[in-house]
């Protein structure tokens, strides 16, 4: 092979890395007819100049309804941590799971407390988000479109689940390219409802396989303090409601796994893994608040 057929096949390669994908004929068909739409329009507001567009709204617009909204009650720890990744290589923040608002919450610290590049993304279950009109307002004004890449894994429908398939490949690039990439990731899978803020639910697996295969740069984080209930949680701003508190860890290296044969084990021990890095945090969190907490659990 000559030279200059093998710096145009890399050439070649570099470009089909680069380019974004898309589903498969297949993989879209099994999606409804407002589904489809659905992610046709999120899928284009996350790329080029519209994601350029929206990223500046959550910036200047977004993280500050959510500022207004909880500044009296706000703790912010290892901010420098976030600070200290390479802006050129995608930071997946993995954090327990306690509220609606964890991730809005946590973008808004990042907007407003940090002068670094910065473009969203949040894989977010298809259902409601995808499946209608409302869905899609709903990822506009809470989101900005971030919500995005969509999982179907829930559905009733087990044929969507071919849909996760092309989901899971955009998951992995974003978390594998792209400057300013920020992922947010709940490796519980679920919002734990538990009254005690510092038990977790088990780790799924699939933060595991996506990191396996994208190599991000990983920063645990431990919230505490944030509710379900909207209208409640901004009054308590102004009420006296309980302190919010956000810990950002240093980032984990995961070499060791990395050795590791690529498998579902692999996968397990990673989230796991991951899971006992934000429990180390929930720790110097109790440390600080255990008192507040528990006195505010018992009434």
């Amino acid at each position: 092979m000559s030279e200059n057929t093998l710096e145009s096949n890399q050439e070649s390669h570099l470009a089909k890395k680069s380019s974004v994908l898309t589903p498969t004929v297949e993989e879209l068909s099994v999606l409804s007819a407002t589904e489809k739409i659905g992610f046709r329009l999120t899928h284009r507001m996350n790329q080029g100049v519209w994601k350029r567009f929206w990223t500046f709204c959550q910036r200047h617009i977004g993280s500050l309804w959510i500022r207004l909204a909880t500044y009296n009650l706000m703790n912010v720890f290892g901010l420098e941590n976030v600070e200290n990744t390479n802006v050129e290589k995608p930071v997946l923040i993995v954090a327990n799971h306690r509220s609606f608002f964890d991730m809005y919450t946590v973008s808004s610290v990042l907007f407003r407390r940090t002068t670094r590049s910065i473009k969203l993304f949040f894989p977010v279950r298809g259902k409601f988000f995808y499946t209608s009109p409302l869905g899609w307002f709903v990822n506009l004004v809470m989101g900005w479109w971030s919500m995005y890449p969509p999982f179907f894994r829930e559905t009733k429908e087990e044929k969507k689940r071919n849909f996760d398939k092309y989901s899971m490949r955009r998951l992995i690039q974003i978390c594998t390219e792209g400057s300013g990439h920020i992922i947010g990731f709940h490796p519980e899978g679920k919002r734990n409802l538990s009254d005690n803020p510092y038990d977790f639910l088990p780790a799924q697996t699939g933060v595991g396989k996506i990191i396996m295969a994208a190599r991000p740069q990983v920063i645990p984080v431990f919230l505490a303090g944030l509710g379900n209930d909207l209208p409640k949680q901004i009054l308590g701003n102004w009420r006296g409601g309980e302190k919010i508190r956000i810990h950002f860890g240093a980032a984990i290296e995961l070499s060791e796994f990395y050795e590791k044969r690529d498998s579902l084990r692999t996968h397990k021990e990673i989230a796991d893994f991951l899971m006992l890095k934000i429990g180390e945090l929930a720790e110097a969190d109790k440390k600080l608040f255990g008192k507040i907490e528990t006195k505010t659990l018992k009434t």
